[in-house]
């Protein structure tokens, strides 16, 4: 099991949660309870997808954000930027003032995440997972959510370095003359991998120095670009900044990663259905696939929680702007990734996941399956409509709070309702003091 420390992007805003419930219903990992009319995130389940957030109201959940002045800790700042960025800006912006537009806001040095993609295929980097059907690992909420939620299944977790930390690397192969004052940063589209690369120990913590967040930086080229946009034009020129091939630009799209696999594969978007056929992975319903790309979010990167513009219209400018490129790799570059070969010696793949320890109902065995028949009979008195209005997601997860002694069935409204009697027996049933015994009265229940 690993032990490290998870860090976690996505937080309560207290003062704006109404503790309607809205996250709650909709979190694929039943990672959010409601308490006192606020909400709260369980750590351990949370998996950083950002649905909630996207569900929230009441703008009550938030992502942490690094300000731009990270940068002034440095004097070489290359941005790893992934190709879903620039497919944020309607076609007025082109790519070569959002390019300008970067350099003028303190970058030195720009390359497409997707550039690792081509560094992969041009170095021949073959996975080092045997287990199949073979599942990506370009997703970390995926990842974190087989991790936590199917640990059979981690062995399947394709080893292979993902496309920005073999950018990164590349990018600090060619500036380790000026390393003493080097930082990378990435620019993110979800809490999931502001999450990852903030993890401690984590790959993505050693070889980046900063996160930006899509929608900071979104903010920062138009405000930017509204103020100099005549000065910018005129500036725009062109740039030291590595062209992807087709397939690599598409590459955070659906189907980008199982479209250049051969054999059997599959691509499923959207966390629920992600879950729904990991499930279904797991009872070996289905064993003749060789490739799964697995997206947390809908239609992939584009539709992550921080991007600014419609996933459908992002989707189809990276279509045309993939469109526009060779299908083969320019020489220059590939020259240059020849000539920092040694860079990536036998260091393309990762150590392989492991399953993140998760406390279920208790770590003592016997305990746990105690309080399993425990909550089995508690789920058999609730109303089982799945209501939510306990602060429990559905029945079944009162009945484990209850069991695990976090919650009381007192908190079932429909029980209320019925008849506070019933409820103060079936209380004391589950070890629970009774209401009268509190001071009140049953009829005030």
């Amino acid at each position: 099991m690993s032990t490290q420390v998870f860090h976690h992007a996505l937080y309560i805003v207290e003062h704006a949660c109404k503790g309607c419930t809205h996250c709650m219903k909709r979190c694929p990992t039943q990672a959010i309870r409601i308490a006192k009319g606020k909400a709260r995130i369980d750590n351990d389940l949370c998996i950083e997808c950002g649905q909630c957030m996207a569900v929230c109201p009441n703008d009550a959940i938030a992502i942490e954000q690094d300000s731009l002045s990270q940068l002034e800790a440095f004097t070489t700042r290359v941005a790893i930027v992934p190709a879903v960025f620039f497919a944020q800006f309607d076609d007025s912006v082109t790519l070569g003032q959002i390019i300008t537009t970067l350099y003028a806001l303190g970058f030195t040095h720009l390359y497409l995440a997707e550039t690792g993609v081509d560094i992969l295929t041009v170095l021949e980097a073959k996975d080092q997972s045997s287990s199949l059907p073979l599942i990506s690992n370009f997703c970390p909420s995926v990842q974190r959510l087989i991790q936590v939620r199917f640990p059979l299944l981690v062995g399947n977790l394709s080893t292979l370095r993902s496309p920005a930390q073999v950018t990164a690397m590349f990018a600090r192969s060619e500036l380790k003359t000026l390393a003493d004052g080097l930082g990378v940063f990435y620019f993110s589209p979800c809490a999931a991998k502001i999450a990852q690369f903030k993890t401690e120990g984590s790959e993505e913590h050693r070889l980046f120095d900063g996160i930006i967040n899509f929608d900071t930086a979104y903010n920062l080229v138009c405000s930017y670009l509204a103020k100099h946009k005549e000065a910018v034009q005129e500036e725009t020129r062109a740039f030291s900044f590595p062209v992807c091939t087709r397939k690599a630009l598409r590459w955070s799209l659906v189907k980008g990663q199982s479209s250049n696999h051969s054999g059997r594969c599959l691509a499923v978007d959207e966390m629920h259905n992600v879950i729904e056929f990991l499930e279904i992975l797991e009872d070996q319903q289905e064993t003749n696939l060789q490739f799964l790309e697995l997206d947390a979010c809908a239609e992939g990167c584009v539709g992550g929680i921080l991007t600014v513009r419609n996933r459908f219209l992002a989707t189809e400018r990276l279509r045309h702007w993939s469109s526009t490129v060779p299908k083969q790799l320019d020489q220059n570059l590939c020259e240059r990734i020849l000539m920092h070969k040694s860079a990536f010696y036998k260091n393309l793949n990762l150590e392989p996941a492991a399953p993140l320890e998760v406390l279920g109902l208790d770590t003592d065995h016997a305990k746990a399956l105690q309080k399993l028949r425990k909550a089995e009979r508690i789920l058999a008195a609730l109303p089982g409509i799945d209501c939510g209005l306990c602060g429990s997601p559905c029945c079944k997860a009162l009945a484990e709070d209850i069991a695990k002694s976090q919650a009381s069935i007192r908190q079932c409204v429909v029980l209320k309702l019925k008849s506070a009697k019933d409820l103060n027996s079936l209380a004391r049933i589950w070890g629970e003091r009774s209401i009268a015994a509190d001071g009140l009265k049953d009829d005030q229940a």
